[in-house]
């Protein structure tokens, strides 16, 4: 699971109106008249914030003839709701095994003797060995902006926007806004 989408996820419930609606969706489906009435708020008030809730798959609708009734997704409140739980662990992030023994060679095999790469690997496991090489240097609690990023991946490989899309998508790297943060060695894959 991406970070991104946790953060949406419980930003998206950061409103007293959504658990209030998802506290009454727990009893049963209802039509949004009936949510309406029972939080003394107007229809399109909480269609807005019915719209919100099915955006990160919590609610459902189903139509009944010409009500649509809108169902709580428990499965889904439940899975993201204790996805925080499991950051680190293999449920959040795939992971692997890397001995330093492993890391060593495989950095020896796809490496020039100036510390560059000669190649990106195909297999999963030791193109993230190299990805978390490239990150010497880098130092965590620090702010990168994202030229500073493109400059430190040319010392290793030319191509500095696949490797930089790669350190995001593996969970090494935090972006936002343009600028770039190591995240903490526990979210690493390897």
């Amino acid at each position: 699971m991406q970070l991104n989408r946790l953060v949406n996820f419980h930003k998206t419930l950061g409103d007293k109106t959504r658990i209030r609606i998802i506290a009454l969706l727990k009893g049963g489906p209802l039509h949004g008249q009936a949510i309406a009435g029972k939080l003394g708020l107007t229809p399109p008030t909480i269609s807005h914030h019915l719209a919100k809730l099915k955006e990160i798959d919590v609610v459902y609708q189903r139509r009944e003839k010409n009500t649509i009734y809108f169902h709580l997704n428990e499965r889904k409140l439940e899975q993201m709701a204790g996805a925080i739980i499991r950051i680190g662990g293999e449920a959040m992030f795939e992971t692997f095994e890397v001995s330093e023994e492993e890391k060593a060679k495989t950095i020896r095999n796809f490496t020039m003797s100036d510390g560059r790469i000669k190649t990106i690997p195909a297999q999963r496991k030791k193109k993230l060995i190299l990805l978390e090489y490239m990150l010497r240097g880098l130092e965590h609690g620090k702010a990168y902006k994202e030229s500073e990023i493109n400059t430190h991946i040319q010392r290793f490989h030319e191509d500095f926007a696949t490797i930089r899309r790669e350190f995001v998508m593996a969970q090494f790297l935090f972006r936002q806004d343009g600028i770039y943060e190591l995240n903490p060695t526990e979210m690493w894959p390897v």
